[in-house]
């Protein structure tokens, strides 16, 4: 069941809110962005997600080359912390416009919630998103 979270980034300029189900699955992606940030996500849609305070302070990021058509996904982060809450994105076949949120910004939430929900594997590096890859321990 989706509940309303609150969420910010380290220095607390960024803040959001956003309905989320944790019991879908917190999940890990082995794509280049993710592994090198080491992003634990979970999806809201685009109206169940509001940024509150500090848009000003957002700065977006778009790897080039990218299998992403333009405009179809930014990796925000703050500009003063550095902190990434969340992406913006847009996946006709997955959720339409949605926000992938950064489970690590959220505050609030407790270590039960966040223990008990399930990981889910993404494949992004061989953009096989229907099936974990082989190894995920690194993930």
């Amino acid at each position: 069941m989706k509940k309303l979270y609150h969420g910010s980034c380290h220095c607390g300029a960024v803040q959001f809110e956003c309905q989320l189900d944790l019991a879908e699955g917190i999940r890990r992606c082995n794509c280049s962005f993710c592994a090198k940030t080491r992003m634990q996500k979970s999806f809201a849609l685009r109206d169940e997600f509001a940024i509150t305070k500090g848009k000003e302070a957002l700065r977006s990021y778009r790897a080039e080359p990218s299998n992403w058509r333009e405009g179809d996904v930014d990796h925000y982060f703050c500009s003063r912390c550095g902190v990434r809450p969340f992406s913006r994105g847009y996946l006709e076949d997955f959720l339409g416009h949605f926000y992938a949120v950064n489970v690590a910004c959220l505050d609030g939430v407790s270590d039960e919630e966040l223990g008990t929900a399930p990981i889910v594997y993404e494949n992004g590096r061989d953009d096989d998103y229907e099936n974990p890859p082989r190894d995920t321990r690194f993930m």
